[in-house]
């Protein structure tokens, strides 16, 4: 099964975006991306691809629930637009504690490597939570810059989740995968 850590946004934030990618679906050329769909929508923390041994699941779960236990609640924001690979992806950014996010990104993906998840090299964290890809450039300045002031409501990451990514298999131009939560710890604040 295909894994991930992750912090997702609550609905009312969920919404918040809903209406400000709206309003960029409008613009000239929006309809040569792909836009996710708001249950795409989360701030992944540490990727594990596909993990085969069940066996695996229940030590990465337990060491998951033991970060987040660690870990304090901290705000967070949704904060501006960026892209990665020359337009391959539109994301937007994040405002708030980075500190902890990027602390909590760093203790998912030590509970991985501990858990036995061949985690490949080591990358520093960037916040974002994407938004939109495309299979081949495209130039998503107009869409970046109408970001450039955008910044959501913020709210308090209480809880850490572990993520499986069903990848789409019918075939359909512009299918998009699903998501199921498949575990949820909240923050304790033990530091």
């Amino acid at each position: 099964m295909r894994l991930f850590a992750a912090v997702l946004p609550p609905e009312a934030v969920a919404d918040e975006l809903a209406a400000e990618l709206d309003a960029l679906k409008r613009l000239p050329g929006a309809e040569a991306l792909r836009w996710t769909g708001r249950e795409g929508w989360h701030f992944t923390l540490a990727f594990y691809g596909e993990v085969e041994d069940e066996a695996v699941v229940p030590e990465l779960s337990a060491r998951l629930e033991r970060a987040a236990g660690r870990a304090a609640p901290f705000a967070l924001a949704l904060h501006r637009g960026g892209q990665f690979g020359r337009g391959r992806a539109l994301w937007i950014g994040a405002d708030g504690d980075l500190a902890a996010l990027r602390l909590l990104a760093e203790r998912a993906e030590a509970a991985g490597r501990k858990a036995g998840v061949d985690m490949g090299e080591h990358r520093r964290y960037k916040a974002h939570l994407t938004v939109a890809r495309s299979r081949s450039e495209v130039d998503v300045r107009p869409y970046v810059g109408a970001l450039g002031g955008f910044t959501g409501r913020a709210w308090t990451v209480g809880e850490l989740a572990l993520v499986r990514s069903n990848l789409p298999r019918g075939g359909v131009p512009g299918e998009q995968p699903r998501y199921e939560v498949v575990g949820r710890w909240g923050l304790g604040g033990a530091g």
